[in-house]
Order: structure tokens, then sequence, then C-alpha cells
């Protein structure tokens, strides 16, 4: 029999959930999230960017607009060469690979590494969620910084519903989530209308806390680690709305 892909390496499921990903939205709000996290970071045009998981290039593109280098990297390549098509045709030089995240690494390359929207913690075995963090401390010049965007923890734990729905761009999105494992794992059922067809898909990812998160960090060599409740550096506590960490090599 035929060993299953996980839900993360499989093609077919990044170009179903295109449509949810990327609506109108989420391109509108990446000017203000680029402008958020510059501003973070502390970081000038012309230092070298790695968007880690980049995607179809929402970020990349607009620190390239801005003046940054910036290296877009994603393991899909539907969504590379929708960001390629984009950049070309705006006359922009970013620099797109496809790569898995456990495996890519630049030594010494980057004066920052940002990980936006969620995208830590899909692998099963934590080993792997250690080895992306290991590569981005590698692939980090000395004193470059990471920033890292998810849904923490704790604000899960506050928000939390079994079952929601939402539409958007025309596709109506049912989601329904499970915790398992001792609150560290999330099991999620999409089921997704557009176009006249029904899709289900299903997808789990890892939880991590402020603590859990900065601890493995730690233990990969990175230092003034602190977390934020948002881009804008308000504070991570009660009111949070995601789990932003920024640490440095």
């Amino acid at each position: 029999m035929q060993e299953v892909q996980p839900w993360h390496e499989q093609d077919s499921f990044w170009k179903t959930v295109a449509p949810v990903l990327f609506v109108q939205r989420r391109w509108s709000d990446a000017p203000v999230e680029v402008e958020q996290i510059v501003s973070l970071l502390g970081i000038e045009p012309g230092a070298h960017i790695l968007d880690l998981c980049c995607g179809v290039g929402r970020h990349s593109l607009e620190l390239a607009r801005r003046g940054f280098r910036v290296t877009g990297v994603d393991r899909t390549r539907l969504y590379l060469d929708r960001a390629s098509r984009q950049a070309e045709a705006e006359g922009l030089e970013v620099e797109f690979i496809q790569s898995d995240m456990r495996t890519f690494c630049r030594p010494d390359a980057f004066d920052a590494v940002v990980n936006l929207f969620t995208s830590f913690g899909y692998f099963e075995d934590p080993e792997d969620d250690r080895q992306v963090a290991m590569n981005v401390y590698r692939s980090l010049k000395p004193g470059g910084v990471f920033l890292m965007d998810i849904m923490g923890k704790e604000i899960l734990a506050r928000i939390f519903r079994e079952r929601d729905w939402y539409e958007e761009d025309g596709v109506l999105v049912l989601q329904e989530r499970k915790i398992t494992k001792n609150w560290s794992w999330m099991e999620n059922r999409w089921i997704i209308f557009a176009d006249n067809n029904r899709t289900e898909l299903r997808l789990s990812h890892r939880i991590y806390s402020a603590v859990e998160l900065t601890s493995l960090l730690a233990g990969c060599g990175f230092t003034h680690l602190d977390a934020y409740g948002d881009l804008e550096d308000t504070a991570y506590d009660h009111l949070a709305r995601r789990l932003v960490i920024v640490a440095r090599k």
C-alpha cells in the first residue's frame, strides 16, 4: 500500500486552499504588515531578508518594493511561480527558491528572517521544528534577527471554538477543530465551498505557548528573545491577537 504523504507535502492541498489563504484582504494587509515588521526589527533598506514559507510572495514582494534584498523560500512550486510572475511584472528582483524548510540553510547569509502567518509546527516529530530553528540560526549573520508570527496557545485557549464558519471573496469555509496530545496539537477539518464544488481537507499542527517557543529558540542559540501580541509590539498578554517572537543571533 502506498504511503499517504502528510498534508503539508501535498501539492493538491496547497492548490485547493490558495483561494482561502490569499484572499484580496490579505494582499491589501501586506503593506501595513511589512511596515510593522520593518519597524519592529529596526532593519534598513538594502538588508538581505529571508521570507521563509513565503507562499505567493505577499510579503516578499512588498519588502522588495521597499528596497530590501529578498529571498523567498517555499515548498510549493505553484505559489513560487505566481510570486515570480508578479515580481517580473513589477520589475522586482526577488530570489525565489523551492525548498523544504527543514533542509534550506544558507550559512551567515541574512540580516533578518521572517516566518509569518503560522507557517511553523506542521511536523509530527518535534525534532523537525528544532531543525528548522537551527537552519534559521545558521542562516542569519551574526547579530541577525528572526521574527516568527503564529497563533499562540494562550490565545487559542481564550478564543477556541470547536466549530466555525466564514465566507470571503465568494468562498465559504466550514472549520472543525480538536485539541489533542495534552494541548500540544490541533487537528482541523475544513470543508470548502467554491465555484459550486465541495472539498474536504484535514490538517494538523503543533501549538506553542510563548514559553515553549522561546525555550525552543533559546536552545538553538538565539538570545534577546521577546514576545509580542502582534506586529505592532504590543504586550503578549490576555488581549494578544497573535504570538510574535523576535530573537537575535
